[in-house]
């Protein structure tokens, strides 16, 4: 055992700080307290949005961050007994209860979206059109519609409804330069007027208002196209065709239904017929919009233009026609469906190394033509489009189209090319009239 010493034991004296380093330990306390809050916050809030995403997306931004005050706020004032602050927490969930009537209620509507006409031409008037019925038992409360109009957002206010009620409402749709514009989905907003709690509800699809380029009428056949009842005639001989071309002595194996009888017997030997080739005239349009090629603005619209006006018209002949693009294969089944395509067009990085290796790649899997179109902008220049006019034989035709603005119409011819420039849409009709394609 230890010996006592004899005298008393003096507990030892707490230390003494002063008040700025009282201030200080308080201040580092409140920062850890409010730290871990936020950290346990983070936490439930994620558990709750899992378990409970529907009712949580209720709650706006502002709102979560109104709540995540309140309850910091409301913490640090009771641990430290802060008047100010317990008040300050209160009325910040406060006012998150106080919201909570304005997103109760269902909503009863049925709402329809509509754009008339839903295909205009650059410059010409658009009208969209919401209507809402309220097709409940009861009468509903005011609301807020909200939706996308290409890239504008527009926000209508619905009164209230009585049952059966209508409400109706026109808005303009911008067309002043070629697109295809979205429209929708609808959304109904109810909430408080802070807008702690937004209740969001989806009425409506998404619908589309097609903008079409300007494109201008040409005259008959300005492609260049010969048509007949018995197609296009070219220079190769074939023994079974329409075209009649000459007679030749019959060899065997020839077919006895071509033998012609009139004139075997006043030569005294068999002759048959033989016949030129037809086919029906094939139009493939390579429309560039490499953004190097052809440009982006008031460039790149002309080219849509050209490209519209010439695929247009063939369609109208009811020609045979294929269109291309660095981005696919142009839809030509019908006027309306190619100009919708259009209407999606836009310029491109370039995306091969040569206007010749994207012609070759672009149309390896579409019919052989008869007259091959190639439209670009400024950039596009006669030396590549004689590179693309080695991909074809001598009975082809290639034509370029050369889209600058403000340039004077001219038309150039090397050989069999022939390179049209454009700087207006209005030039194109009397290039085309005066000489054709080719």
């Amino acid at each position: 055992m230890t010996a006592a010493t004899g005298r008393d034991a003096v507990p030892e004296e707490a230390p003494e700080f002063d008040e700025s380093t009282v201030d200080a330990m308080r201040r580092d306390r409140a920062f850890a307290i409010g730290r871990r809050t936020v950290e346990a916050w983070r936490s439930v809030s994620a558990a709750v949005r899992r378990r409970f995403a529907p009712g949580a997306s209720i709650v706006s931004p502002l709102g979560w961050i109104v709540l995540l005050a309140g309850i910091v706020l409301l913490t640090i004032g009771l641990v430290f007994r802060w008047t100010e602050l317990v008040a300050a927490g209160i009325a910040a969930l406060a006012a998150l209860v106080l919201a909570i009537p304005f997103v109760f209620g269902r909503a009863t509507f049925e709402v329809d979206i509509e754009l008339q006409p839903s295909r205009v031409t650059v410059g010409q008037r658009a009208l969209g059109r919401l209507v809402v019925r309220n097709t409940g038992t009861r009468r509903t409360a005011s609301t807020r519609m909200e939706f996308d109009v290409g890239r504008g957002h527009a926000e209508l206010a619905v009164p209230a409804l009585p049952p059966g009620g209508q409400h109706e409402e026109l808005f303009a749709v911008p067309t002043v330069r070629r697109a295809v514009i979205p429209a929708g989905p609808v959304h109904s907003v109810r909430g408080d007027q802070l807008g702690l709690l937004t209740r969001v509800v989806r009425w409506t699809d998404v619908i589309e208002l097609f903008v079409h380029p300007r494109t201008v009428r040409l005259h008959p056949s300005a492609a260049g196209v010969l048509r007949d009842l018995e197609g296009v005639t070219s220079t190769t001989v074939t023994d079974h065709d329409l075209a009649f071309h000459t007679l030749r002595p019959y060899e065997p194996g020839d077919d006895r239904r071509y033998i012609h009888w009139r004139t075997s017997a006043r030569t005294g030997t068999l002759m048959v017929r033989q016949f030129e080739e037809t086919r029906r005239s094939q139009l493939t349009v390579v429309c560039s919009v490499d953004r190097e090629r052809s440009g982006t603005g008031t460039e790149f619209e002309l080219v849509c233009e050209v490209f519209g006006s010439i695929v247009a018209q063939v369609l109208r002949e009811d020609l045979d026609v294929a269109a291309v693009t660095e981005a696919g294969v142009v839809s030509t089944r019908t006027v309306t469906a190619m100009l919708d395509a259009t209407s999606r067009f836009e310029p491109v990085d370039r995306t091969h190394a040569s206007l010749r290796d994207f012609v070759r790649e672009a149309t390896r899997r579409l019919g052989a033509p008869t007259v091959v179109v190639v439209i670009g902008g400024a950039g596009l220049e006669a030396s590549e489009l004689r590179r693309v006019q080695t991909l074809y034989g001598p009975e082809v035709r290639v034509a370029g189209f050369r889209c600058a603005p403000g340039d004077r119409p001219t038309r150039t011819r090397s050989g069999s090319l022939v390179v049209s420039t454009i700087g207006a849409l209005a030039d194109l009709p009397r290039l085309l009239h005066e000489h054709g394609v080719g």
